[in-house]
């Protein structure tokens, strides 16, 4: 069971109003099932409606957000909790400390860069928590397109690709990563019991 997902997002609302909607309603159907949120902070945008929808269930959303976020008012202080970080690779580290997997909602370039970096630090065993995309109206398949392109050239492996979990809904997206985060579990090495 997934107790908290990270949720990469726009920190910006995009040209049109359904991925807003899709964000608030990310939040409120985590909320409902008791998972919480984490992610980055802001309050505008995709990240301030996914915040908005949990929070209007009663979730627990957790935001991480540096310093220099803070100094330029991006960041809100009605959440569950705030963590405020020195610098953007602290804010990262502790988010993925802090989730049990990672989802990519639609957004730009700070989302791309959070999710390739998670999903790159799995591919070399820096953490085993699942990764997926929220691929809501195919807004992620150019994207997945390309990187099956880039399988084929041979510089993304098919088991890499195998591994991401792309999903046109969150019931089916939460599905995925919960069956690999048990599959995680289960091949975690257990702490040696030392009391004989």
């Amino acid at each position: 069971m997934i107790q908290r997902l990270t949720c990469f997002t726009g920190s910006t609302p995009g040209n049109d109003p359904k991925w807003l909607e899709v964000a608030h309603d990310v939040g409120v159907v985590l909320a409902e099932r008791g998972i919480g949120v984490v992610y980055g902070g802001g309050g505008g945008g995709l990240m301030g409606a996914l915040a908005d929808g949990a929070l209007s269930r009663g979730g627990e959303v957790i935001g991480v957000i540096p310093t220099f976020m803070i100094d330029r008012e991006w960041g809100r202080e009605d959440l569950t909790e705030l963590h405020v970080v020195e610098s953007m690779h602290e804010r990262k580290a502790l988010m993925a400390e802090l989730t049990s997997a990672f989802l990519a909602l639609p957004g730009g370039m700070g989302t791309l860069e959070e999710i390739f970096e998670v999903w790159t630090w799995r591919q070399i065993g820096l953490l085993d928590k699942p990764v997926g995309f929220l691929d809501a109206d195919g807004f992620w398949t150019p994207l997945l397109d390309a990187l099956r392109g880039l399988g084929e050239q041979g510089f993304v492996s098919s088991a890499s690709l195998a591994e991401i979990v792309v999903a046109s809904d969150l019931d089916t997206a939460l599905a995925g990563l919960e069956a690999r985060e048990s599959s995680a579990r289960m091949l975690r090495p257990t702490a040696p019991d030392t009391h004989g």
